[in-house]
């Protein structure tokens, strides 16, 4: 273990688990366990799905497949706004061009 990480306990399906983490990522390294612990509670408690191992490769998925498209959104937002701004500043140039012409 590096000697600017120190061991934090983290409870997911009520095992613990010691993690290393730096000080400062302390907080988010509780939260993404949180967030772990009760994805894999939901698939648990869905039923279809027994054994730990799977319910954790299940979650893993699903969780995976919420970020790609989360970030396949973001990509096509980005290129909306970027589409938009490129829009503005050519009608910017063109009023620009009219006031010097005029």
């Amino acid at each position: 273990m590096r000697s600017d990480h120190k061991p934090i306990t983290v409870h997911i399906l009520e095992k613990e688990y010691l993690v290393a983490c730096p000080d400062e990522e302390r907080e988010a390294l509780l939260n993404a366990a949180q967030h772990l612990d009760k994805a894999m509670r939901e698939v648990r408690d869905g039923g279809k799905v027994i054994g730990t191992e799977r319910i954790a490769v299940i979650t893993a998925l699903n969780i995976i497949h919420e970020l790609l498209q989360n970030r396949q959104k973001q990509n096509h937002l980005s290129e909306q706004v970027g589409t938009g701004v490129a829009r503005l500043v050519s009608k910017i140039d063109v009023a620009l061009q009219g006031d010097k012409t005029g």
